[in-house]
């Protein structure tokens, strides 16, 4: 009998589980060539500034299959709606039979976001952090950070974004949460300061540029996961020492390696998996003077990951 359970039930259960380490594992999984993740189903709602995602895959070997269904409607607030929502549906490899659906209305999204770009931040900061930069004022700012705790213990955190009664609103609840924050006046200012930079912006056109990071700096870039989203410069990809994707195949076809694949600023041999990284840090950062960025599009194997980790409490709640 297939089980539905509430988004009540799943935030119940999520502080027992971690989440960086499940979706840290689903990466490595997903590199050695053990996942098998077909492209994204994508849905654009460009009258309401809406876009519905697709991601599925499965694990070799595993008794089940994950199907995600994400939607982003950005002008929900004006309705007194949050922005994002969905479900998970999980399905049995071995018959096809739904086993669970997740109703977990954008949560288990948020959280395995987050915790990828954890994941990327632990494996390629610098070794020393005085200051973290979040671009952005939405749900992920506030969940990057969140997470970000979990791997490092920088507390110092400024905040940039269009709105300043945004970001005002963004840098009150990330100081909740135990960081000394400030807004940020200008990108410029931010980029000059922080050496962790998270980008987490639906933007459309370039926000960081070659010009404003300084050496050392890692960047998490994870809003531009359509084909027409764009926070960074590709002059920027172009400078950075070290270009990782979360996967180099949905990089052909959104992210920021695609943009600046197809400005002829990078080529397909400047891009290192994130799998491979973790796998073989020799991979990754070799200096503390170098720009290091991360493209995370997003891919089904986090969306896995964190499915069956919520599964396991639940089933033996």
């Amino acid at each position: 009998m297939t089980r539905v359970y509430t988004l009540a039930e799943i935030q119940r259960v999520l502080p027992n589980i971690d989440v960086v380490a499940a979706v840290r594992e689903g990466f490595i999984s997903y590199s050695l060539g053990k996942v098998d993740v077909p492209p994204v189903g994508e849905l654009l709602f460009p009258d309401d500034d809406g876009e519905m995602h697709i991601k599925y895959g499965a694990i070799r070997g595993d008794d089940v299959f994950v199907v995600k269904i994400a939607t982003g409607f950005f002008g929900n607030s004006t309705r007194g709606l949050p922005p994002f929502g969905g479900c998970m549906l999980v399905l049995s490899s071995k018959t096809g039979m739904v086993l669970s659906v997740l109703l977990e209305e954008g949560e288990l999204t948020n959280h395995r976001t987050a915790a990828a770009g954890a994941v990327a931040a632990a494996a390629m900061l610098p070794s020393h952090l005085d200051r973290i930069g979040i671009v952005g004022t939405g749900v992920q700012a506030r969940q990057q950070a969140d997470y970000l705790r979990r791997v490092t213990k920088c507390r110092a955190l400024s905040v940039w974004g269009r709105s300043a009664e945004n970001a005002n609103a963004a840098a009150r609840d990330i100081a909740a949460m135990g960081f000394q924050t400030d807004v940020a006046d200008s990108l410029e200012s931010l980029c000059r300061g922080c050496r962790l930079i998270v980008t987490t912006t639906p933007s459309t056109t370039p926000l960081l540029s070659a010009e404003l990071v300084q050496p050392g700096t890692h960047i998490t870039a994870m809003g531009s996961d359509t084909e027409h989203k764009q926070e960074l410069s590709p002059e920027l990809l172009a400078k950075a020492d070290l270009v990782v994707s979360d996967s180099i195949a949905q990089s052909q076809e959104r992210g920021e390696v695609f943009q600046a694949r197809r400005a002829g600023a990078i080529s397909d041999a400047d891009v290192v998996e994130l799998g491979t990284v973790l796998q073989d840090p020799g991979h990754g950062r070799t200096s503390d003077h170098q720009i290091t960025i991360a493209d995370l599009t997003g891919v089904a194997v986090q969306d896995i990951a964190i499915a069956k980790a919520v599964l396991t409490y639940l089933e033996h709640a």
